[in-house]
């Protein structure tokens, strides 16, 4: 018992450490957030890992939905960076290198890497439906790495599981390890009850922020009512991945129709 004791106060002392010396702020929303690992560090692993997994997957043959993501993904990718250097924080996105594939899967996903790398699942192009609906899919991805909610989700996974190891340490005592927490912590293959969700508020930041990114690239953010109202409708079968660790349907529609007007403000309607 006082071992336990001992270790629980190890570790309440580890994190308050661990707060206090690497606290950062969410663009828009101001939250205060720990992120532990190096972003430098991030990016590399993402470079590797984003490699690797295209290695292992089909890139789509239709060249039509292919160049629809490369154009709507490099003009979010402009809108973030715009947006950004208004708000004086284009640091953060200094190391990316915007690069979008379209992969061969079924499962209606999309996700984003550091360093700008992201995929597009084939499955999700049901839901998307057209430029806009990927927008708001792009943008939500997108806000999430631009916000270090990775970063964050695999700070808590080093804390949780090896008490906050450093990260160059947890890759070589315990790589396959490390390289799956990564992987979890971007959204990559996650199931429904996997370590690491992004949890409600982090959600909601990348649907504000994602709606931003969108409106400033010239799409009506107000396509985001659509595509979540779609998605909803796909009950009947296991909820896609896109869904599973996001907030109630519900929740997230009425939360979105309510910083519309906001979001709004940013929209520059394309020519």
């Amino acid at each position: 018992m006082n071992k336990l004791y001992s270790k629980i106060l190890t570790v309440l002392a580890l994190l308050f450490l661990l707060f206090t010396d690497s606290c950062s702020t969410v663009p828009l929303t101001g939250r205060k957030q720990v992120n532990l690992l190096p972003e430098s560090q991030m990016v590399s692993m993402s470079l590797t890992n984003y490699s690797d997994f295209l290695k292992s997957h089909k890139l789509s043959s239709d060249a039509k939905a292919t160049a629809m993501v490369k154009k709507v993904g490099s003009e979010i990718a402009a809108a973030v960076e715009s947006f950004l250097k208004s708000k004086g924080k284009e640091k953060l996105v200094k190391d990316y290198k915007w690069e979008f594939n379209l992969v061969e899967e079924n499962e209606p996903n999309a996700w984003c890497m550091p360093g700008g790398k992201v995929v597009v699942y084939t499955g999700i192009l049901p839901f998307t439906k057209d430029e806009s609906g990927l927008a708001v899919v792009l943008g939500h991805e997108i806000a999430h790495a631009v916000a270090r909610h990775g970063n964050e989700r695999m700070s808590q996974g080093l804390v949780v599981q090896y008490g906050g190891m450093a990260l160059s340490t947890a890759l070589k005592e315990k790589p396959k390890e490390t390289q799956a927490l990564f992987m979890k912590a971007y959204g990559v293959g996650t199931q429904v009850g996997a370590l690491l969700p992004y949890s409600r508020l982090q959600e909601s930041e990348a649907d504000k922020l994602g709606l931003v990114f969108m409106a400033m690239a010239g799409y009506d953010p107000h396509s985001a009512i659509t595509f979540w109202e779609r998605m909803a409708k796909a009950g009947g079968q296991k909820p896609p991945e896109l869904m599973s660790t996001h907030p109630a349907d519900e929740t997230r529609i009425k939360d979105l129709k309510e910083f519309l007007p906001e979001a709004m403000k940013y929209y520059k309607k394309q020519k």
